[in-house]
């Protein structure tokens, strides 16, 4: 594998890094880069700007937009808009802080929406 960039703000172009091969994943819609391991999903309970989100412990290949104090859902959190660095596009955020306690474990943690992502399985079917 090759190493990752993980949500980490710049101003200058980025380029996709990560990529896991044979392991069922989820990809940018737009590019098709590669943004997070399908292990990683925690919830699909989770509302986005555009419908349907996804709770995911990490993400690679996406850069962080600015952090802002956001009323969603389930109250303030201090987040910041997550990119895609293959095609610039918005796929979520990532949560920096919540404010009301019961909502603490999402912090550190990313929300993509389901939109926004191509679902890649990776499955080989066999010959006969």
């Amino acid at each position: 594998m090759a190493s990752s960039s993980q949500g980490i703000s710049s101003d200058t172009k980025a380029q996709v890094v990560q990529t896991f091969e044979g392991h069922p994943s989820y990809s940018c819609c737009k590019c098709s880069a590669v943004v997070a391991l399908q292990d990683e999903l925690i919830s699909k309970s989770f509302s986005g700007r555009d419908g349907r989100g996804f709770l995911m412990q990490s993400a690679v290949n996406v850069k962080l937009g600015r952090r802002e104090d956001r009323k969603l859902l389930t109250g303030v959190h201090t987040v910041a808009d997550v990119f895609c660095v293959g095609c610039n596009d918005r796929l979520g955020w990532f949560y920096h802080k919540a404010a009301d306690v019961s909502q603490k474990y999402k912090e550190g943690k990313y929300l993509l929406e389901r939109e926004r992502l191509i679902k890649e399985n990776n499955w080989e079917l066999d010959e006969e």
